[in-house]
């Protein structure tokens, strides 16, 4: 079966380069042809593991194809997955893809999309004299994993009342139904309500180990080792349950807002994601005051970033913690150095000329009165914090994420200040 994937963003590329390493043949397609002829040349728009090996492996093989003609593309595509990153353009898609073609195409929606989005695609194919078959299929990706969470995901979900073209996607993702992948048929509204829900889910339970890390500072507590022993737990496991880490990403934000909204239209009160978006925000600020007071004021202070990015692995700096806390500093008068191996291009539109970016670690060490850590990229863990001490003007560390070694900074004669940390 020839497969379609529309789309030129993160979830298109991601999506149509991991399903030709399936070893079925795929046409990605959209109307840019720079960045369409960028693509099969494997120069991905975006810093994400393993992605760019991926789609050189397959445009070698003749798996993988890149197109602009839309019509040609959906002639030949018996399943095309829709999966641009915004959803603006989805009905007037689905209506040229649907003239195009002879037999009713399958169309599944991956782009994020409101609740009730796949019902109104229906509806406006059939009033406009159409047929096709509506799927809603959220994927669900981590930034810097996508990769891996492609190919091995929790989870398949399909809302569909068409069992045709349910049996027609677990051909496609045969070698992951095989593996035992659970496979969740439902309808259109709970599909779309999945993506939302999860990411409210995830935000809750981030921001409650965040309000317990702050509970910690005060009873002497560990908020790591605190992380440790509830994530043990079957009931709660150790995933996202690590002080610091505030809810970030490409698509988190507007999942939020959107379950957000679709409760208050319904007048239904929402007070968890009320709270844990409340927690959310909170955090960088927070985290400004607790440099202000380690330094007395950040009025005219110099201090250095490690890490712009949302996560490591990714130069994603959406709903990035590590972008918010530079712009707190810089609004309380500090004067900001900031590092990050792939993410500085991002944030430059992001932070508009208020920080001064650097080419190295130690060079955003230089002469500072505070390092912060603000994005948990693995290569800082393996800094010569002995040169580091000898660049910072006062040997002060802020690890916003708790992944350095608290006990050998100390015992180098750093100021270690973690999160939830004694």
């Amino acid at each position: 079966m020839q497969i379609g994937v529309y789309g030129a963003g993160y979830l298109g590329t991601v999506i149509s380069a991991c399903l030709a390493d399936f070893g079925t043949p795929v046409t990605c397609c959209h109307p840019d042809s720079s960045r369409m002829v960028e693509m099969a040349q494997g120069k991905v728009p975006f810093h994400e593991k393993n992605l760019s090996e991926v789609i050189k492996r397959n445009v070698r093989s003749g798996r993988l194809a890149y197109s602009t003609d839309v019509e040609s593309f959906a002639r030949k595509s018996g399943v095309i997955f829709l999966a641009e990153d915004t959803p603006q353009h989805l009905p007037d898609l689905t209506l040229r893809i649907s003239k195009a073609v002879a037999k009713p195409p399958i169309l599944c929606i991956v782009t994020p999309v409101s609740v009730g989005t796949g019902e109104a695609l229906e509806k406006k194919i059939h009033d406009a004299g159409l047929k096709a078959v509506i799927v809603s299929q959220p994927m669900f990706f981590t930034a810097g994993c996508a990769v891996e969470d492609f190919n091995w995901p929790d989870r398949i979900i399909l809302g569909s009342n068409s069992n045709d073209a349910v049996q027609a996607i677990k051909q496609i993702f045969h070698p992951l139904v095989m593996r035992g992948v659970p496979v969740i048929v439902t309808n259109h509204a709970t599909a779309e309500l999945v993506r939302e829900s999860a990411t409210a889910f995830v935000a809750a339970k981030i921001s409650f180990i965040n309000e317990l890390a702050g509970l910690c500072e005060r009873v002497n507590g560990d908020a790591v080792h605190l992380s440790l022993a509830l994530g043990l737990d079957k009931k709660i496991g150790p995933r996202c349950l690590q002080a610091g880490a505030a809810m970030g990403g490409l698509f988190a934000q507007s999942d939020m807002d959107s379950l957000a909204r679709l409760a208050e239209q319904n007048n239904v009160s929402l007070k968890i994601l009320s709270a844990a978006r409340e927690v959310n925000h909170a955090l960088a600020d927070g985290m400004a005051q607790k440099i202000s007071a380690c330094l007395k004021s950040l009025q005219n202070k110099d201090v250095g970033i490690l890490g712009l990015a949302f996560k490591p692995n990714t130069n994603s700096v959406a709903g990035s913690a590590s972008v918010a806390l530079a712009q707190s500093l810089v609004s309380r008068g500090a004067r900001v150095r900031a590092y990050d191996p792939v993410a500085i291009p991002d944030a430059k539109l992001e932070l508009n000329g208020t920080v001064h970016y650097c080419e190295s670690a130690y060079a955003a060490a230089e002469g500072v009165e505070a390092l912060i850590l603000g994005t948990g990229w693995p290569e800082f863990r393996g800094l010569d914090f002995a040169k580091i001490k000898n660049l910072l003007r006062r040997p002060l560390i802020v690890d916003t994420k708790n992944i350095l070694d608290a006990v050998r900074l100390r015992a180098m004669g750093f100021e270690y200040v973690g999160v939830g940390r004694v």
